[in-house]
C-alpha cells in the first residue's frame, strides 16, 4: 500500500469510528502531543486532551457524526511527514431534521514505527445549518 493510500485509508478509519462513536478506539491514530485547532478556533493539544474532546462529543444524544472527504495528499521527499487537506461535514439530530456544520481541514501526518499518525489538525468551519 502506498504512503497516500494508507493515510487514506486510516482517514476512512477515524471516520468510521468516531460514527460508531468509539472515542479511545481513535488514541492510535494520534499522536502523543497531537495539536488540534477545533472550527471555532479553540486549541486542544495531547491525546488525552483530543480523546477527551471526542467523549464529549458522543455525550451528546443529538450529534450524529464528523466525516471528513480527503481531497489531496501530499507526502515529503523523506517519507516521514504528509500533508492532507479536505473538506468535513458535522451532524446533529434535531426535531426538525437534522443539522450540519461544515467546513475544510489541514492534517499533519507523520510516520511513528512505520505507522501514520496525526500531528496536527487545523478545522475551518465555513457554513451549515447549526
Amino acid at each position: 500500500m502506498t504512503d497516500e493510500a494508507a493515510i487514506r485509508d486510516r482517514r476512512q478509519r477515524t471516520n468510521d469510528l468516531i460514527a460508531q462513536h468509539q472515542a479511545e478506539a481513535l488514541r492510535p491514530f494520534f499522536d502523543p502531543e497531537v495539536k488540534l485547532i477545533r472550527g471555532d478556533g479553540t486549541l486542544v493539544v495531547g491525546v488525552d486532551a483530543t480523546v477527551r474532546l471526542f467523549e464529549a462529543q458522543f455525550g451528546d444524544p443529538d450529534f450524529v457524526a464528523y466525516v471528513r472527504k480527503t481531497v489531496t495528499v501530499a507526502i515529503d521527499q523523506d517519507g516521514k511527514r504528509a500533508a492532507e487537506t479536505g473538506t468535513w461535514t458535522g451532524s446533529w439530530r434535531q426535531a426538525s431534521g437534522e443539522t450540519t456544520k461544515t467546513g475544510q481541514y489541514l492534517a499533519v501526518w507523520k510516520k511513528a514505527q512505520a505507522r501514520w499518525v496525526i500531528e496536527s489538525e487545523l478545522y475551518i468551519a465555513l457554513g451549515g445549518t447549526r
